[in-house]
């Protein structure tokens, strides 16, 4: 019993779960994922509904975890562009039919972030 918890412990499916549960961390990656790089408030606008704290804390934890990077520039006034890492583009693929698959589905039709995510993703792949 004790070797199958530590077995558990170790699984690497731990810890992606632990990085895409959070509530807004695959919108943020899809969202990233339309665009080469993005800038806080830009985030902002397209994840309608999200409080400054939160996507601070989540773009930190997904900076934390490898998924998205952060860049800053040294000019007045200060600049910083949020990209996702080559790790990020392949969760972004790989979330993509579970997006795609949510609008189907959906009864909230005009959800704008979940279209915006899935209409950019079919033209990226097309």
């Amino acid at each position: 019993m004790a070797q199958e918890s530590k077995l558990i412990d170790v699984c690497p499916i731990q810890g992606v779960i632990d990085i895409v549960s959070k509530k807004w961390a695959l919108l943020i990656v899809g969202v990233l994922g339309n665009s080469p790089h993005m800038r806080y408030n830009n985030i902002m606008r397209e994840l309608r509904g999200i409080s400054p704290k939160t996507l601070a804390d989540t773009l930190k934890q997904l900076r934390d975890s490898g998924i998205v990077k952060k860049q800053s520039f040294n000019e007045i006034p200060p600049r910083v562009e949020y990209s996702l890492t080559k790790d990020g583009e392949k969760l972004r693929d790989a979330i993509i039919p579970v997006i795609n698959w949510a609008v189907d589905r959906s009864s909230h039709k005009d959800c704008i972030i979940l279209q915006s995510i899935a209409s950019r993703s079919t033209r990226r792949t097309a």
